[in-house]
């Protein structure tokens, strides 16, 4: 028999929290590593490698063009390298799903770096945002939007958000009519394919073939996560639960096995947040209500990662964040293949 789920009683304690790395940019996903290393997307072009030292170097991206200087607060997410979600290729390079270059890339740990795909079925691949690597060594990749500048995508309407998979040599769209695709990740038995839907504020799930065929698209939990609910970031732990953050509120929250909803953390600002969210139902986000959210230990909270020695400690990843909150969690997370070769 089953233990009594660890979350049900759980709570951040803030006062708690420590801080990893610093002067971060757009520290949007984090891989963890059992050594203790992180490795953290970074809007300079590439990744920081934080070591278990706490000594920190950025691993720019070669041939990947260069970050610039920008005029505006809101042009350094629209424009130039923008690496976004990261996994680790069988071999230890690191897959980046690059949201400002609009293609998915592949660099060696020392910053060699090349495009793996910046087309499907001949069209420009779109606004690629995350990466994942399976059991199966298989490479699934999000695509949020084919709208080149994103910010016009955050309407209730638009639907054009797809999922593709690495098959033969070329990425095949495998299913898409999604809202706004952000980061998937799959359950310990790998049945399951969970996807979060930004604009569509729910997490949804779709049953995974033998062969990686997706089918039985369903809502998982609640048919929405509440008022100002942008899901981004998600990820598992041990005992099923799905642990994830809400970008543009600053909410981290978890669904349990059963899609119960709890919500750990709520840092945005509700008039900001309930400004955004009218916008939003009307069709008229702009970069002023959009960038008046984002406050708190994470602004723009967008990713939970499991790691330390044990996979009990949890960092949070965020757009506009200069470093690394991290805490204790209640329960160990669900281990990646890079962790131990094998999915749980």
């Amino acid at each position: 028999m089953q233990k009594a789920n660890p979350i049900l009683d759980f709570e951040v304690d803030k006062s708690t929290l420590q801080y990893a790395g610093s002067e971060l940019q757009r520290p949007e996903c984090i891989l963890a590593e059992p050594d203790g290393s992180l490795w953290i997307a970074d809007a300079r072009g590439g990744v920081v490698h934080l070591r278990p030292d706490g000594q920190q170097q950025i691993i720019a991206q070669r041939h990947s063009g260069s970050f610039g200087n920008a005029a505006t607060e809101a042009s350094r997410y629209i424009e130039g390298t923008l690496p976004n979600g990261l996994a680790f290729a069988e071999n230890g390079n690191i897959l980046i799903a690059n949201f400002g270059t609009d293609r998915l890339e592949i660099m060696t740990r020392d910053g060699e770096n090349k495009i793996l795909a910046d087309h499907i079925d001949g069209q420009p691949i779109g606004k690629v945002n995350f990466v994942l690597r399976d059991a199966k060594n298989r490479i699934w990749i999000t695509v949020s939007t084919r709208i080149e500048n994103w910010m016009h995508a955050l309407r209730p309407n638009l639907a054009d958000g797809y999922i593709a998979r690495y098959i033969d040599g070329a990425f095949r769209i495998v299913a898409e009519g999604f809202h706004f695709t952000n980061e998937i990740r799959m359950d310990a038995q790998e049945e399951y394919l969970y996807i979060a839907e930004t604009t569509g504020g729910c997490i949804s799930r779709m049953r995974v073939s033998e062969d990686g065929e997706l089918s039985h698209r369903e809502i998982f939990g609640p048919a929405s996560l509440g008022r100002g609910a942008w899901p981004d970031g998600i990820a598992f732990d041990s005992y099923g639960n799905l642990w994830g953050t809400m970008v543009y509120s600053d909410k981290l929250f978890a669904l349990t096995p059963q899609g119960d909803l709890r919500v750990f953390l709520d840092e945005g600002d509700p008039h900001k947040v309930d400004a955004l969210e009218k916008a939003f139902l009307r069709g008229e986000v702009n970069e002023d209500v959009l960038f008046a959210t984002g406050q708190g230990i994470a602004p723009w909270m967008a990713s939970v990662t499991f790691g330390g020695e044990d996979l009990q400690t949890l960092y949070v990843g965020s757009l506009r964040g200069t470093r690394i909150p991290y805490f204790r969690a209640p329960v160990p997370g669900l281990s990646m293949i890079h962790w131990t070769g094998s999915q749980g």
